[in-house]
């Protein structure tokens, strides 16, 4: 019953003590699922440290890094109940991460993730803007986290409109078209953040076009946008100015953990999400580290089922920024993404474009 309380609860709304305790309980049951149906991960937990059942807490649980999962195939059910194997952004000649997902963990995903963005968008489905290409769907090395990700942010959406041809250019009239049409009332625009900027704001900003009542969603990563002097407030600003969209929401996660999505407040925070949450680690003691300061971001996710991926270390630093305050009555653990560990080459949808792939993960 924890999964569903967690699910049913309206997005953001459970004070942090409560939710760790929902949290606890799913996880502490999930970790024995993994031992018991996972040979591999049982290895890897048995050095780990201290027995999961002893975790009081959910720093206590074990965690993976995630860079496992380009050397491992990490599954907990045969191979016959596989129903996708989803694949990281990688760099070309890398090994690609592998996500081994039964109908289950699907539908668990695509219920939380929907739970997340409707907080945001409401239930109805609204005319939808893609800033991407169709090619998306063609090329074999991008359907992988690209691909999927356009893919699950589709179904919240309707009459869907792909703004960029195949060779990464605006299509002005095909924007000016669907404004024509549909642009006087809310209508959703999706993209990885670098191609949003890059190949959406830079060519529409001289158009003269207003998109006020949009909805824009992004995500990836910030590396090339930062090469280029351009953080979250500059791109929120830019997008006001020159195009009137100001609904603006930023979303962290990744493709090992798909569902469980870090939402951005008006304050410019992430916020885990209900079926989530997250640590700071100290990467010299690897304990957690105290509010305010900087360390590697740990990922929590009561979703995955068919692989062990619910506690995963990602190679992201952060700061846990505010609990149980966030703005809009947000409760929960938020956090401001920083970076990358040292040494960790860039990876995220938004650069697979930019760079044929973005990951090179550091070594366990």
């Amino acid at each position: 019953m924890t999964l569903a309380a967690l699910l049913e609860a309206p997005q953001f709304s459970l004070r942090q003590v409560d939710k760790e305790a929902l949290l606890l309980d799913e996880l502490r049951a999930l970790t024995g699922h993994h031992l018991a149906h996972c040979p591999a991960y049982a290895r890897l937990v048995a050095v780990a440290g201290p027995p999961p059942e002893r975790a009081r807490r959910l720093a206590d649980l074990p965690f993976l890094p995630v860079s496992l999962f380009k050397s491992h195939a990490l599954k907990s059910i045969p191979d016959d109940q596989v129903q996708t194997v989803m694949t990281s952004s990688g760099t070309s000649g890398q090994q690609p991460s592998r996500i081994f997902v039964d109908r289950a963990t699907a539908e668990l995903q695509t219920r939380a993730l929907a739970k997340v963005v409707t907080h945001v968008v409401g239930r109805q489905r609204l005319p939808m803007l893609i800033a991407d290409s169709r090619v998306v769907f063609e090329d074999p090395r991008l359907l992988s986290a690209r691909g999927a990700g356009v893919l699950g942010m589709m179904r919240f959406g309707r009459d869907h409109t792909f703004l960029l041809d195949e060779d990464m250019r605006l299509q002005e009239d095909v924007l000016h078209g669907f404004l024509q049409a549909r642009g006087d009332k809310p209508f959703l625009i999706f993209g990885f953040t670098f191609m949003v900027w890059t190949h959406f704001y830079q060519a529409a900003r001289h158009l003269g076009l207003r998109l006020n009542d949009g909805i824009l969603i992004h995500s990836g990563g910030w590396k090339k946008l930062a090469d280029r002097a351009v953080d979250n407030a500059t791109f929120r600003a830019a997008f006001a100015d020159d195009l009137g969209l100001r609904r603006i929401y930023n979303f962290y996660g990744m493709v090992e953990q798909i569902g469980s999505i870090f939402l951005e407040g008006e304050d410019g925070l992430l916020y885990a999400p209900n079926v989530g949450d997250v640590i700071i680690r100290d990467p010299a003691s690897w304990q957690p580290a105290p509010h305010g300061e900087i360390g590697v971001i740990q990922l929590l996710s009561a979703l995955p089922r068919s692989y062990p991926g619910h506690s995963l270390l990602t190679e992201d630093l952060g700061v846990l920024e505010a609990v149980d305050s966030g703005s809009g009555g947000r409760l929960g653990n938020a956090i401001r993404v920083v970076g990358r560990v040292p040494k960790v080459e860039l990876r995220g949808c938004s650069d697979v474009h930019a760079f044929d792939g973005a990951r090179e993960l550091a070594p366990a």
